[in-house]
């Protein structure tokens, strides 16, 4: 006999959690907006509601209904947020893009989601210029890092958007939690990007399992400096937030000398960081009192964070997983360098080579059993097989990760599947880059490892075979080619910032490249 699982969210969607919000705190902020070149802007969780009815009523004039897919190309701002709490509630997918890809990547992204309408901003709207026609229109904020500039025509400025009183009825769909509401691209193993299908129900367990995890309380004041195309951003700060009835304080970005200046006036209580961030607010003065009582980041109490004298818990998640199957403690003893331990939300193994558990002490491969479309993404936009590859034969995700369990219970980080790299908060696939390279005629064979980054962690670095019949006089003209390929197609932060040009690789079996050999090459030299 078999049995299907009780949802935990039946009957609820994001709408419902938004209204109920609200409902309780009409008059407190949700949101306050810290852009860099105007005064801020607080929007209290009544105007917040408003303005996503609004959003919402006039993106159904326009024509966009239940189930179509609306592209969202922004960077940090209010206007991200209104449009994505729009489109869950006309039942409509958000489709969330990287803000740094190129006019190639867009073209991908928006041919492979179907997208026909779309959302973005003034410096953003050349990355659209080869999708233009597959858009019936396209909507634009009227701020971005620039000056102001006129809109092209027939690009609608968002404005009218907010122009439409929102609908008598705000519950426009019945409550649906395994309705898909948003698609993020990550990038896999595989040389494209893929989009992994979202639910309410997702969006509900973020909200809920980020606020337990993150120990999130309705008095705390979360600043979020990621960008909100990514989990972190969305789930962990917005939607954890939402969850207890909390502020969240937004940057447009991080930024390092307006980092404390903006968490002091705001009197911020909670943020999620990187090694990255950290480092660079090293270079800036401290304050001597400030109201942070936790952080989270990769690992518990990493060095870069000792002398802000802030707790700081690890942690481990994935577009794919919603929230964190790995946590730390926020108000007892964790193990120092570590990730934290097994979060009581989700179901994880550690399994060795032929599938078995480790034992304490060793390392493997991470899975993560949980809820399809609740604690784990539905499914891969459009790609059954990438979705069927993605879990094993008894269900669990493959994470494609390396764990190692500790002698204390805790887990460690080892490294990634590694022809993932990562790169200051952005995951980036070798092949993908490897895809570009070898399109250009004379390239033979190429490789794309991970080299250490004191600021970005790694970056990418490519090792190139070139026909035998180029000459070595013209290899610095054929990396300056690649190069330029590559900043044409890729976003600026996967293109290789290293290159060298080989007879031939070392091998594995099967004459496969062993990027292993490739990667203590270059720690070597970078020892030397």
């Amino acid at each position: 006999m078999s049995h299907q699982f009780s949802n935990p969210f039946a009957g609820q969607d994001f709408n419902w959690l938004l209204a109920a919000r609200t409902a309780a705190h009409p008059d407190k902020p949700l949101l306050v907006w810290e852009p860099f070149d105007q005064p801020p802007q607080t929007i209290s969780y009544a105007e917040f509601h408003a303005n996503v009815g609004r959003v919402a009523s006039t993106l159904a004039a326009l024509g966009v209904s239940s189930g179509d897919r609306v592209l969202i190309h922004l960077e940090n701002c209010p206007e991200f947020l209104f449009t994505w709490a729009a489109c869950g509630e006309l039942g409509a997918i958000a489709v969330n893009t990287n803000t740094r890809s190129s006019v190639e990547e867009m073209h991908y992204y928006v041919s492979h989601s179907q997208c026909r309408v779309a959302i973005t901003q003034p410096n953003l709207l050349a990355s659209l210029e080869r999708v233009r026609e597959q858009l019936r229109w396209v909507a634009c904020t009227a701020h971005d890092a620039g000056a102001p500039a006129p809109l092209p025509a027939g690009v609608l400025p968002f404005a009218e958007l907010l122009a439409s009183e929102p609908a008598a009825e705000r519950r426009r769909l019945p409550a649906d939690p395994l309705r898909p509401m948003y698609v993020q691209y990550t990038s896999g193993t595989t040389s494209r990007p893929k989009g992994v299908v979202l639910t309410h129900g997702n969006a509900l367990w973020s909200a809920r399992v980020n606020a337990l995890h993150m120990e999130l309380r309705s008095d705390d004041v979360q600043l979020a400096a990621m960008p909100l195309f990514h989990t972190n951003a969305l789930g962990y700060s917005f939607l954890g937030s939402l969850w207890v009835g909390g502020t969240l304080v937004l940057m447009p970005r991080f930024s390092a000398s307006r980092f404390w200046d903006i968490a002091l006036r705001n009197r911020c209580t909670w943020h999620s960081t990187l090694p990255f961030f950290m480092r660079a607010l090293l270079a800036q003065p401290i304050p001597e009192r400030h109201h942070f009582r936790l952080w989270g980041t990769a690992m518990c109490d990493p060095a870069p964070a000792q002398p802000f004298g802030i707790k700081v818990i690890g942690w481990w998640g994935m577009t794919e997983t919603i929230s964190h199957p790995i946590i730390a403690l926020g108000d007892l003893p964790n193990t120092s360098m570590s990730i934290g331990r097994a979060a009581t939300t989700y179901q994880i193994a550690v399994l060795d080579e032929q599938g078995q558990p480790v034992a304490a002490g060793g390392s493997g491969e991470l899975r993560v059993l949980g809820m399809r479309g609740v604690s784990l993404f539905k499914e891969y936009l459009d790609n059954p097989e990438a979705t069927a590859a993605a879990f094993d034969e008894h269900g669990w995700f493959i994470s494609g990760d390396r764990i190692k369990l500790l002698e204390d219970g805790s887990l460690q980080f080892g490294d990634r599947d590694k022809d993932m790299l990562k790169v200051g908060g952005e995951n980036v696939a070798a092949s993908e880059v490897e895809r570009v390279l070898m399109s250009l005629p004379g390239v033979v064979e190429v490789a794309v490892v991970a080299q250490p980054h004191e600021m970005l962690n790694e970056v990418p670095f490519a090792f190139v075979r070139l026909a035998d019949d180029i000459a070595a006089e013209r290899h610095a003209e054929f990396v300056e080619r690649l190069q330029a390929l590559c900043r044409e197609q890729l976003a600026d932060f996967k293109v290789p910032t290293g290159w060298r040009i080989v007879e031939d690789f070392p091998r594995v079996t099967l004459e496969k490249i062993a990027k292993a050999e490739l990667r203590k090459q270059l720690a070597a030299e970078q020892s030397a």
